[in-house]
């Protein structure tokens, strides 16, 4: 029987830490060997950019903030001045809103009938800087306020709401519950576009000052969100995706709204008809400060 070889192992101290340290070596190499490449090409760059003219770097940091600027801008300037550039002519049937529409576009009397689809034209403000607006007039009629409104509400710069002073008191419920529905609006409140509550028809002598249709209005929107939040709370316990009018626990007042709001006086008629003048310039003063 043959005798196994053995490997001689090696007692000599000096031997194994060569060993040791050569096996050290091995691995700091190998991980030199895998960060060279990302360390190479920071270098590398590190390199190029020393390399380079002061002036030149300067010039290229300078170039890429105007480019980042410029498009910033953009976006905000498309964004807030090009699609909301709508004012919207609003208000329950018969209050007078499509002849306001001709008085501020042509500046004529027309003879008008209820409107069934929406009108729109360019106006242009009566002021030094001259900015134009796209004006549109929308039906009025109850079963076709919501479908417009949601066409254009989005592009609305500011609303028009016009009210029949002279019959006031008889619709001051369906004035109410149609500012009930546009004041609440999630996109009306995130945009804020100016309201300018038209109180039209003052040649009539029974009509009810801009002050009065104010108060009332008050009024009745407070009674309505009480109602509204209510019977949404009712029928799943919160009150839906709606925005809650004005500020919880006081009474309702237009100045609690985030938009600017004001109430106006006019007559789209005259006090000569056909043949006189309308008295708009409350309303034309007001939409110069758009």
């Amino acid at each position: 029987m043959q005798a196994k070889e053995t490997c001689p192992v090696s007692d000599d101290p000096g031997l194994m830490d060569k060993r040791s340290v050569a096996g050290d070596m091995g691995g700091k190499e190998d991980a030199k060997m895998l960060e060279s490449p990302i360390e190479q090409y920071i270098e590398s760059l590190r390199k190029q950019v020393e390399e380079q003219d002061p002036v030149f770097l300067i010039s290229v940091v300078v170039a890429l903030a105007a480019i980042i600027i410029t498009c910033v801008f953009l976006k905000y300037f498309l964004t807030s001045k090009t699609v909301r550039s709508a004012v919207l002519l609003v208000g329950l049937c018969d209050s007078g809103k499509t002849l306001l529409f001709s008085r501020l576009v042509s500046g004529k009397f027309k003879r008008t009938q209820t409107s069934i689809t929406d009108s729109s034209a360019p106006y242009k403000a009566k002021s030094d800087k001259g900015a134009t607006w796209t004006l549109i007039d929308l039906p009025g009629h109850d079963s076709l306020r919501a479908q417009y409104l949601e066409k254009f509400k989005s592009a609305a710069r500011a609303i028009v709401f016009v009210v029949d002073s002279a019959i006031f008191q008889k619709e001051v419920r369906d004035v109410a519950e149609f500012l009930y529905v546009l004041l609440t609006d999630s996109v009306i409140c995130r945009n804020t576009p100016t309201l300018l509550v038209t109180c039209n028809k003052q040649d009539i002598t029974m009509a009810k000052s801009a002050k009065l249709i104010q108060q009332q209005l008050e009024k009745e929107l407070n009674t309505l969100r009480v109602t509204r939040s209510a019977a949404l709370s009712s029928q799943d316990g919160s009150v839906g995706g709606s925005v809650f009018l004005g500020k919880k626990g006081k009474d309702f007042e237009f100045s609690q709204l985030p938009m600017r709001v004001e109430f106006l006086e006019c007559s789209a008629l005259g006090n000569k008809a056909e043949e006189g003048e309308a008295d708009i310039k409350s309303l034309e003063k007001s939409l110069a400060k758009l």
